[in-house]
């Protein structure tokens, strides 16, 4: 049983860092899918990045498709769209997705890696969210992590990079991104509770990519653009890849919060911040900078510490090492 116990934990740790290391993939993909055409020469930083996340969702969505029909979950996939619960994701959906991973892929357009660390204080946004609609305290531990990502986002805008103009307006867009997944959190936590989650996922994702393709592209006149993006090899292999790593990250995320526990798995996928950072600047040539290498570490600590007790980690530990 204890073998069993340990087994099990370990699991969800190493589910937690996939899921970090591949949503770090993801935004690496989706930022080098920019520098091809017809990407990079677009006019307008809406079209583009909705033509990026919503091909990048789609893709996402249709291979989490595959996966549960291997799985046998597809009826669930019809059933779950009819019950309230899943009417709560669909609207999570829409928030964390089109408005959020919209905002984040501006956020990247506009001021690069640096906008990475920033989006990961959606947990702190989210701790603030489960006190004012959930009721949910905030203990000392978390209220020190959230000025410590505070103070993590202020060094990383301490320095403007060089030839940036929009950083500002970038660095803007990545906090919008970090509170529209918080709120996407709060509401998937509670759909979640009562659906399958591979289930909810797909849900996710195939509802993003649908409406930010076939809905915001026209209002912000990006279908020419779509068009263009979908002829070209290239930036369509980076965003069938990227959707790809980010289908597994999500799958890997949940399955990490429930084998290893939500703090766990919440602190592992926040990784996303440094394996992100750390592959711009190895394979997109991102500048390495003190502050933006700096923030990313005060970032990372100020997000666990918001979402883990570190002295209960240790006892944790100590307490599996004596019954072994």
């Amino acid at each position: 049983m204890k073998e069993a116990r340990e087994k099990f934990r370990k699991i969800g740790i190493t589910n937690g860092l996939v899921s970090g290391i591949t949503y770090g993939l993801y935004t690496t993909l989706v930022l080098l899918a920019g520098y091809y055409k017809p990407l990079v020469g677009a006019t307008g930083i809406l079209a583009a990045a909705y033509v990026m996340s919503g091909l990048n969702d789609l893709f996402a969505g249709i291979w989490l498709t595959i996966y549960n029909l291997k799985t046998g979950r597809m009826r669930e996939l019809v059933r779950s769209v009819k019950l309230y619960p899943g009417k709560i994701i669909l609207l999570g959906s829409l928030i964390g997705g089109p408005i959020a991973s919209g905002a984040y892929l501006m956020a990247l357009a506009m001021a690069g890696a640096y906008a990475i660390p920033i989006s990961a204080m959606n947990i702190l946004f989210g701790a603030l969210f489960a006190r004012v609609l959930l009721k949910q305290k905030i203990v000392p531990r978390v209220g020190v992590g959230m000025m410590i990502c505070v103070a993590g986002a202020i060094v990383i805008n301490w320095v403007k990079p060089e030839g940036s103009q929009n950083f500002t307006l970038g660095i803007i867009c990545a906090f919008v991104a970090a509170i529209g997944w918080a709120l996407e959190a709060v509401l998937a936590a509670y759909g979640s509770a009562m659906l399958d989650s591979d289930v909810v996922i797909n849900i996710r994702q195939l509802l993003s990519g649908t409406v930010d393709l076939f809905v915001i592209l026209p209002l912000v006149g990006g279908m020419g653009l779509l068009k263009g993006t979908m002829f070209s090899l290239s930036p369509m292999l980076c965003l069938a890849i990227s959707g790809l790593c980010a289908g597994i990250s999500y799958l890997c995320w949940y399955k990490s919060n429930s084998t290893a526990g939500c703090a766990i798995g919440m602190s592992l996928n926040i990784t996303y911040a440094f394996w992100g950072v750390l592959f711009c600047i190895l394979f997109v040539n991102q500048p390495v900078t003190p502050t933006i290498i700096t923030g990313s570490i005060i970032i990372i600590i100020g997000a666990v510490l918001v979402s883990v007790n570190p002295f209960e980690l240790l006892n944790k530990k100590e307490e599996l090492s004596n019954e072994v």
